[in-house]
């Protein structure tokens, strides 16, 4: 199998890589979280730079890229540590194309390409625990249309968001719904989270919401696999930059008159990071690869790679905290924000123990089937 990205991936990825270096620096960074963790002004420079219609279907406004292309994108935005949640463009723009209406494809996904509209995924609830069949949210029918009731966890953004795509129980079944942060029966909670980013306490009171799609689970599913296959790749980002930090402060550090990089029993444990860290690369390049599989194919492919992600980022990050000492977990010094950025993307759309249940349980399904 060719590996090699295509010339236009390649330039894409110098366009990102570019803006991050020049036009994302950690002060920049510093200063988006102290104001909250979420810069609408950097998000409409990722609009500008056609990222927010990067997955978007052309008929709608949008550049029609693959998954792979979204891959390189947020390797890249992980570099920076780019607080603003671009992945949730990624995964708005695949549930309204593959599960919306013409009628909702036609009045979102444009506004979505042009990066008008934030629309972010509201499933996390506080008992779920991960799982995705587990929704207490209820829908109900109104004049013409639904209402949704339910509170929502950690949505990313959740105050600053336009709209919200919404799991919810229609008739004893998961629904989506897409609800407006600014209908009535919305209220939001805002804060910043570990890593510096924004979410938010999402409430909803019969709030009024379009229906997307009656086979919510399916596309809640294709939702969250959208949103971890983005999240190995960011992770890819933010252990590589940890590493080079590390490997750079090694070259400079001195201990009892030598650089500790001269040390054998520390080259070795850059060297297991390294490992680590393309380990985590190839398995984040085989999520993406397997985003376009059957249902069941993709999911157990997500799990197996949040898993080895998982492994790497804890590892990695950990790694380069020691090798660094007192200073690697100081605010001021770079490395914390990596290794903080690391330990919010494992937990994210599910934690390594969850992955790890998950291929537990799918590969005992496979030795019922041939047993």
């Amino acid at each position: 199998m060719d590996f090699d990205f295509s010339d236009d991936q390649e330039q894409l990825r110098d366009a990102v890589r570019k803006w991050v270096d020049k036009g994302y620096t950690f002060e920049r960074r510093r200063a988006a979280v102290e104001a909250g963790g979420f810069s609408r002004e950097a998000w409409t420079e990722l609009a500008e730079l056609g990222l927010t219609a990067l997955t978007v279907p052309e008929d709608h406004g949008g550049l029609g890229q693959s998954a792979i292309d979204a891959m390189v994108v947020a390797e890249e935005l992980g570099r920076g540590m780019v607080l603003e949640p671009l992945a949730q463009a990624f995964i708005a723009s695949a549930v309204l194309s593959q599960h919306g209406s013409a009628e909702v494809q036609g009045a979102w996904l444009p506004r979505v390409a042009s990066g008008e509209a934030l629309v972010v995924l509201a499933q996390q609830e506080r008992k779920a625990r991960y799982r995705l069949d587990v929704c207490d949210a209820k829908a109900t029918a109104a004049s013409g249309g639904h209402s949704v009731s339910g509170t929502k966890s950690i949505v990313a953004a959740g105050d600053q968001a336009d709209a919200f795509l919404v799991p919810a129980q229609l008739d004893g079944k998961i629904a989506l719904f897409l609800v407006e942060r600014s209908a009535t029966g919305v209220a939001t909670k805002g804060y910043v989270t570990q890593d510096g980013s924004r979410a938010a306490e999402v409430q909803l009171a019969n709030a009024p919401a379009t229906l997307v799609t009656t086979d919510g689970l399916a596309a809640l599913e294709l939702a969250v696999d959208i949103g971890i296959a983005a999240t190995c790749a960011e992770a890819v980002g933010v252990m590589d930059k940890s590493v080079a930090a590390t490997v750079e402060y090694m070259n400079q550090r001195k201990q009892f008159g030598v650089l500790i990089s001269s040390f054998q029993a520390l080259r070795h444990r850059v060297a297991d990071m390294k490992m680590q860290l393309e380990l985590a690369r190839s398995m984040s390049y085989y999520a993406s690869l397997k985003l376009g599989a059957p249902a069941a194919e993709r999911r157990a492919a997500m799990a197996r790679a949040k898993v080895q992600l998982g492994q790497s980022m804890r590892f990695v990050g950990q790694q380069s905290v020691q090798l660094h000492g007192g200073i690697g977990v100081t605010d001021e010094y770079i490395c914390s924000h990596y290794f903080k950025k690391l330990t919010q993307l494992e937990m994210t759309f599910g934690d390594t123990l969850h992955h790890l249940g998950e291929v537990s349980a799918r590969m005992q399904d496979t030795a019922g089937v041939f047993a």
